[in-house]
């Protein structure tokens, strides 16, 4: 999906002055004698059956589409809403505009469309427009078509809501790497309520997607590798969004969960490509983050992924989508398509003849509604006269529709207060949470001689080097925050009187950094031989390097189109960051390395060679401050890695939980990966015991409790992170040499210990059998607790 933004670098003057705010009333009341769909009295599934007899074939499609590109039917010269254009291009009413907060529909200075992909100079809406923007719609809709069925807005939200002002946290890998779950849900809790105060309804988010290919470009864009942490990590996103319970709260958003399935191990590790996966893979994996959500949490949309499974794209793969989804698991919520993917059956897939195939395809797949435009569901009214698409299935989609509108109380409340939008973004508790969330998910890998904390007291200089130390990349499907605090300003505001905070630039890596930009253009060496050379004699000069490593928003990202590509057919530091990175290790000086980037880096030099190295991922818009926290001890680090970094790529896939017959070795190479998963030090030492057992025997019905006692033996306090895995020791298929079952993050004062306690069920004991059955095989099982995947102590659990 793509959206244009601002460019990081490049500013200018907003393109359309803000369209007067409509005045709308709060709420709309129910009037004796209206209609029942109008009752909010009555049960929703009657409301919705009284509004369904209603309405024609024309406007049941109306409600499975959305516009996008379209919003230029709608607006005005200035890019407002303009209602009577409204209603001459869509008579039947709408069911959805995609992204009100971005320009797209209206033109750029030069008079140019504003489409797809990023334009320079091009300033989103903020609160108060972009509020504006939908009540005027939303008045529209609920005044002027036919039977006043409200209008849903979607917006993304990756790592926080994704819209200019907005607050920015990490990116989901950083956000995986803190494994902490309840932070989590504190985090989309503030996202969900500052897309309510734009008027938006409906989050595409969260990711659920298992990566198993970091050359992937959109690796960053997951929660990791593991089935139960992404699971967790999205549960929390979800009770954040929408809550544990519908109808919605007034600071509440629908999620969508995506994208369904196979999305994160396509083949040759570029977007889209076809997953080459086996339905008890699927199912022991990659379905495991939606099954559990489904059963958890009153879901109301899901997305396919664009992809292909064994021959049939996601969009069109019945047995996915109805079979499994809406059968075994008893969905019973919308499917959203996800940008032009029904279209791209044809183009990308050449499975179809054309849109109205497709239309018919994904209609009969189960999917509802049409996204971001409507392209092939328009003709779906001509196709059902043709006796080629099923008004039975179309009324189950606008079912389907029509109870996100209830439950999300737009019947009732469809209009917001536009005067306090920007108020009420972006307040002190949100930034304040979102420097919690960087320091919090920052992964300490190496810290030789104690290098880290640095003492913000000392006397000397400090340099940091690394073009991104004071251009700080926030990752893909990001906004312009009102406020980015870079390294080298939160490192500066948080040192000593007596510590100079110096700075030198390194490297470039791209021209410009702007995640939706096709193009990507890399910096002559010339260029970089000049930088580097002025950072040697800086270094000179220095007590302490902080050397800023790793990619950008145009380095590894969603690859949209053959024109815009984002994915890595390598894992090492690109350009001349390995050069940079020598001239500093050969100064002398004390080198401490951390790593801004979406997916993992096969840093084996900077392994070997730096006194301390921490990957931080994509940190938000307080990544300055976080950084800053972590080094200078006022956060002691305790993530840990959800997802394997490898040494090379040519060991991938190397996710951890694979076969017993896998890696058996390689000639001349090493087979163990750079960092495990759940790898991560801390400022302190713990130790563990071993875990033990409420029984040593359970029937196949029964559950069983594990503790595990562990120490904080060193002398400050600190977090560190209790993983609970399991292995299946005898069963009738294949099972993994380990899987991660359960953790639980917890903070322990020096000298002082706690119990953990954890419970697992027959779910988490049961297999896909021989036969496609989910059962609990008896026989024995190793459970195993540690800080990491690696190092463990075991006990032994027997199932009769």
């Amino acid at each position: 999906m793509t959206t244009p933004k601002l460019s990081r670098r490049l500013f200018g003057a907003s393109l359309l002055a803000l369209t007067s705010a409509a005045a709308v009333p709060a709420t709309i009341a129910f009037a004796a004698g209206k209609e029942p769909y109008r009752n909010p009295a009555l049960p929703i599934d009657q409301r919705i059956e009284d509004l369904l007899s209603r309405m024609t074939l024309e406007e049941k499609v109306a409600q499975m589409i959305g516009i996008w590109q379209d919003k230029k039917l709608v607006n005005n010269e200035k890019g407002g809403f303009d209602a009577r254009r409204a209603a001459k291009a869509f008579p039947h009413g709408l069911g959805q505009i995609s992204r009100p907060g971005d320009r797209v529909g209206a033109v750029d200075k030069d008079g140019a469309p504003i489409a797809a992909g990023a334009k320079a100079n091009i300033i989103n809406r903020e609160g108060l427009e972009a509020a504006t923007y939908v009540n005027d719609a939303q008045k529209w809709a609920v005044e002027q078509t036919r039977l006043g069925i409200p209008l849903i807005f979607h917006e993304e939200a990756l790592h926080g809501f994704v819209a200019r002002g907005a607050t920015s946290f990490p990116q989901s890998m950083a956000l995986a790497s803190s494994w902490d779950t309840a932070m989590v849900e504190r985090i989309f809790s503030v996202a969900a309520r500052e897309m309510r105060l734009r008027g938006v309804h409906l989050a595409l988010a969260p990711v659920v997607d298992i990566v198993r290919d970091p050359r992937w470009g959109r690796t960053e864009e997951t929660y990791g590798e593991d089935p139960w942490l992404v699971s967790e990590m999205g549960l929390a996103a979800m009770k954040g969004f929408q809550g544990k319970t519908l109808p919605l709260a007034k600071d509440k958003v629908l999620v969508t969960l995506k994208h369904m399935t196979g999305h994160g191990q396509p083949e040759s590790g570029t977007n889209v490509g076809p997953a080459p996966i086996s339905e008890r893979t699927l199912r022991e994996n990659f379905l495991v983050p939606f099954e559990r959500a489904v059963k958890n949490l009153p879901i109301r949309a899901i997305m396919p992924s664009y992809n292909e499974v064994d021959g049939v794209p996601s969009h069109g793969n019945k047995w996915l989508l109805d079979t499994v989804l809406r059968k075994e698991w008893g969905y019973q919520g919308a499917l959203v398509s996800d940008y032009f993917a029904i279209r791209e059956m044809n183009t990308v897939h050449q499975m179809t003849s054309g849109l109205a195939d497709g239309a018919v395809r994904a209609l009969e797949a189960g999917v509802d509604v049409e996204l971001p435009d409507g392209e092939a569901y328009p003709l779906l009214p001509g196709l059902v006269r043709e006796g080629k698409a099923s008004e039975a299935k179309i009324n189950d989609a606008v079912r389907r529709i029509l109870r996100m509108k209830f439950e999300a109380g737009l019947f009732e409340n469809p209009y917001v207060d536009a005067k306090v939008a920007d108020k009420l973004t972006a307040t002190p508790d949100a930034i304040a949470l979102a420097r919690e969330a960087a320091a919090r998910s920052m992964v300490l890998l190496k810290n030789a001689n104690k290098a880290l904390p640095l003492n913000p007291a000392a006397t000397g200089t400090l340099l940091v080097v690394g073009t991104h130390a004071k251009d700080t990349p926030i990752g893909g499907y990001s906004e312009v925050p009102r406020k980015v605090v870079s390294v080298v300003e939160g490192l500066t505001a948080a040192a000593g009187k007596n510590l100079k905070v110096d700075y030198a630039e390194g490297v470039r890596l791209t021209r410009q950094r702007v995640w939706e930009e096709d193009k990507v253009e890399p910096i002559p060496d010339a260029e970089n031989d000049a930088l580097i050379a002025e950072a040697v004699t800086k270094a000179a000069k220095a007590d302490t390097i902080l050397l800023v490593l790793g990619e950008n928003e145009q380095l590894s990202r969603e690859a949209w189109a053959k024109t815009h590509l984002g994915d890595r057919a390598s894992l090492d530091l690109y350009g001349r960051q390995s050069d940079l990175a020598e001239a500093m290790f050969k100064t002398g000086k004390k080198v401490i390395v951390l790593l801004l980037n979406g997916r993992p880096l096969a840093v084996n030099r900077l392994v070997e060679k730096a006194d301390a190295l921490i990957e931080g991922w994509y940190l938000g818009q307080e990544t300055g401050n976080g950084v800053a926290d972590v080094m200078f001890g006022k956060v002691s680090p305790g993530g840990k890695l959800p997802i394997t970094i490898p040494r090379s790529v040519g060991q991938l896939p190397v996710y951890y939980n694979a076969k017993p017959s896998a890696r058996r070795g390689y000639l001349f190479d090493d087979v163990t990966p750079l960092f495990p998963f759940g790898f991560g030090l801390t400022y302190s030492t713990f130790t563990m015991d071993a875990p033990t057992l409420s029984r040593g025997q359970i029937g196949v019905a029964d559950s069983v409790d594990i503790s595990v006692t562990i120490r904080n033996t060193g002398s400050v306090t600190a977090d560190q992170v209790v993983q609970i895995y399991l292995r299946d020791d005898e069963a009738s298929v294949t099972r993994p040499v380990k899987e991660l079952k359960r953790f639980q993050r917890v903070t322990l004062a020096a000298g002082a210990s706690t119990t953990v306690r954890f419970t697992l069920t027959p779910e988490d004991l049961s297999i896909w059998n021989i036969d496609m059955k989910r059962v609990v095989e008896p026989g024995t099982f190793t459970i195993s607790a540690g800080f990491d995947s690696v190092e463990l102590k075991s006990v032994q659990l027997k199932v009769v």
